[in-house]
């Protein structure tokens, strides 16, 4: 029994070798969601290169560029209401944003059958009650939120293409991009007016140490 433990505890070792683990600035960003955002963290360490979530040379990087870059959007999303999360593969941003705002309704939407069974066990390990998963299409979701999330689903265009009509008046799609994210917006210039958006913002947010993270923020006039 003993020797059991000894050889799981060592097999638990050795997986964690190269793992990012989180700073006390990291912690801070969860704040009461940490315990979520770590056990979420774990899973995806246990099982996420396994299930085809995340490759091999993710895990030195988890918290930083995964984690934490989703807790980005944050600062953007509405007081109260619903969120989508388009695209939501590994969870990310859809289930960093499900810790960090419990009093938001989120809606997982994901078409891949692998990645729906990978959030579903998510969403029963951490006991969220405030998440909902739907196998579907972008364009086939006929509801409206307060907010539409995605994150390395597709560009500016076509996202907004995909996002708009999900859009309630004074709703917005908040998408987190990387370093061409102002070729992107210029770029969808047109695609923006067409939609009868309002023009793209994009929020550069300073999170653990001196990183950046960009989020795009195409809003819907309330009126």
């Amino acid at each position: 029994m003993g020797s059991d433990r000894e050889d799981a505890g060592s097999a638990l070792e050795d997986q964690a070798t190269g793992v990012e683990q989180p700073s006390e600035e990291m912690r801070e960003i969860f704040g009461l969601g940490f315990p979520a955002a770590e056990r979420f963290a774990q899973m995806l360490v246990a099982e996420g290169e396994l299930r085809g979530l995340l490759g091999p040379r993710e895990l030195p990087r988890l918290w930083s560029r995964h984690l934490v870059n989703s807790a980005a959007v944050g600062p953007f999303l509405p007081s109260r209401g619903t969120v989508a999360d388009v695209g939501s593969g590994a969870g990310f941003p859809g289930i960093i944003i499900a810790i960090i705002r419990p009093d938001l309704e989120v809606s997982l939407i994901e078409t891949m059958e692998r990645r729906v069974a990978w959030l579903s066990d998510v969403v029963e390990e951490l006991g969220f009650d405030n998440v909902t998963i739907h196998r579907a299409r972008a364009e086939e979701v006929k509801e409206k939120y307060d907010a539409v999330t995605a994150r390395a689903v597709a560009n500016l265009s076509k996202l907004i293409r995909l996002t708009a009509p999900m859009l309630r008046p004074g709703a917005s799609l908040l998408a987190l991009k990387g370093a061409k994210a102002d070729d992107e917006v210029r770029d969808a210039k047109y695609v923006i007016k067409k939609m009868k958006l309002l023009p793209a913002v994009v929020h550069e947010v300073v999170t653990a140490g001196d990183d950046v993270t960009k989020v795009v923020q195409v809003q819907r006039p309330r009126r």
